[in-house]
């Protein structure tokens, strides 16, 4: 954090101090970093929140120092857990004079183990008697004052260890965000799902258009992927007989950042044999109303400020449906490239020369309906051009039996009745191939092995893909992506 050179030189004094303090420690053979453990037997807040139980009762709790108070022979401290906080009251006379000598010593950010006798003070305030107070860890660098000096979001996430001690709010979003993927993976199990691992490391970067990260492995001499999807080897399960899984795990895109987007982010993809897109669309809303129930106590949000109401059952609109809705636009069968770009030139948007009707029709709504799309709904029926691992719609194979989940303008939720036919696959791959050859980074790589698994056979089913931190931003009303993932990327100060 930026300051004039008076407070550096202030700073610099007061770190000179602690660093004293611990030398002083040391010389006296009082060194807190070589204490292992501490016999911890409550946390601040279950205390206040069962003071009736408490009440006179010996206690040993652990934190770091917030606030400090020292009123002659008697002093005040807040202790900070993982759970809250709760004020210790601290007597010469119950310590002793050299105990309470060391304790005056203490900064704010030390952290401490204290036991004593729970009670309330004559204000009323539930607290600790102190009649044991132990250092357990020397802080050496300064504390913000809860948010003053603290206001930078680029210095609270790389600082975010900083971030979740001096903001309640902070600690808060990361416990929801561990209680959401609880009840993600609870739903799940309840249903007859089993939970798996496939590789991050690939040799093909497959299941998604996405650019990929390259590394290179010196063993086998061969360049590897960190993985974009876990979609083709889940899929691969199930044509090995594991009908229900799913993957709660890190993706990795070689791409932009932005308030919605991190090169590494969390997914939960699952595949279930002898079910459709239909399928996975109930599982969709069910599923993120259940995390809501579970962590919030209710399916209705407020986003930003904008009331969501995430109760089943979520609207549904097919793609050319919603651009006629939001547009007037009407795409319909006899219409072909050439047609369909006549029927958008009007919208001013960049579309290449060459661009198939799909790909017109995915940009149109991607540019002009998506923003409509605050209340949870589901597009469904993409176009095959876009779709490269989804079923073709019998009636019209133009497009997709496939969706994608919207809330708040934002993709959720991707799914669609898994392509399951090896020659139409191949065929795909190849079509992918040929815009790659043509610049496109983002196109598919051919994948034989997973070719061949589909040859094997893959029975009709149903996957999906959800962007957890995106599900967690809307359940936490957190602005940004950075706001949830704990240690964002962020480019390293010079």
């Amino acid at each position: 954090m930026e300051r004039d050179t008076k407070d550096e030189l202030n700073l610099n004094e007061v770190l000179a101090i602690r660093r004293k303090k611990l030398e002083d420690l040391r010389q006296k053979g009082m060194d807190p970093f070589t204490i292992d453990k501490y016999d911890r037997t409550d946390y601040t807040q279950k205390i206040k929140d069962d003071y009736a139980n408490y009440e006179g009762k010996d206690v040993s709790v652990a934190g770091r120092i917030m606030t400090k108070r020292e009123h002659g022979k008697a002093s005040f401290v807040d202790i900070q857990d993982i759970l809250g906080r709760i004020q210790v009251y601290i007597r010469e006379d119950e310590i002793g004079e050299e105990n309470y000598r060391e304790f005056i010593s203490y900064d704010i950010g030390d952290i401490v183990g204290v036991k004593g006798e729970v009670f309330t003070t004559r204000r009323g305030e539930i607290s600790i008697k102190a009649a044991q107070l132990m250092l357990l860890s020397k802080s050496l660098q300064v504390l913000p004052e809860k948010w003053h000096g603290l206001k930078d979001p680029d210095l609270r996430y790389r600082q975010r260890y900083v971030d979740l001690v001096v903001n309640p709010d902070v600690k808060k979003a990361f416990l929801t965000r561990s209680n959401i993927i609880k009840a993600i993976r609870e739903y799940l199990d309840n249903i007859g799902y089993i939970e798996v691992e496939t590789p991050i490391l690939h040799t093909i970067a497959g299941g998604a258009n996405a650019k990929p990260f390259i590394t290179h492995h010196n063993t086998l001499d061969i360049d590897m992927y960190l993985r974009i999807a876990t979609e083709l080897h889940l899929k691969r399960l199930i044509v090995g007989g594991l009908e229900k899984v799913y993957e709660i795990g890190r993706i990795f895109r070689n791409e932009g950042m932005s308030i919605k987007h991190n090169p590494e982010f969390t997914t939960i993809e699952l595949y279930e044999a002898y079910t459709d897109y239909h399928g996975m669309m109930e599982i969709t809303e069910n599923l993120i109303a259940y995390a809501a129930k579970k962590v919030l106590g209710t399916t209705k949000i407020n986003y930003q400020g904008v009331d969501i109401d995430l109760t089943p059952p979520w609207t549904r609109l097919t793609m050319v449906d919603a651009i006629k809705k939001y547009t007037g636009i009407e795409f319909n069968k006899e219409d072909n490239a050439k047609t369909a770009y006549e029927k958008v030139k009007g919208l001013g948007l960049e579309i290449e020369k060459n661009a198939r009707k799909g790909e017109i029709i995915n940009t149109v709504f991607e540019e002009k309906v998506e923003e409509h799309l605050i209340q949870p709904t589901f597009i469904l029926d993409y176009p095959v051009e876009v779709s490269p691992l989804a079923k073709r719609k019998v009636d019209d194979p133009e497009f997709t039996s496939r969706f994608e989940g919207f809330i708040y303008s934002w993709e959720v939720a991707n799914a669609f009745s898994e392509l399951n036919d090896p020659v139409d696959q191949k065929k795909r791959f190849e079509d992918q191939l040929k815009q790659r050859e043509a610049g496109d980074e983002e196109a598919h790589m051919m994948d034989e092995d997973y070719v061949n698994a589909l040859e094997v056979g893959l029975p009709p089913t149903g996957g999906l893909g959800i962007g957890i931190d995106r599900v967690v931003m809307l359940l936490t009303d957190s602005y940004s992506i950075r706001d949830v993932i704990l240690f964002p990327t962020m480019k390293p100060k010079e």
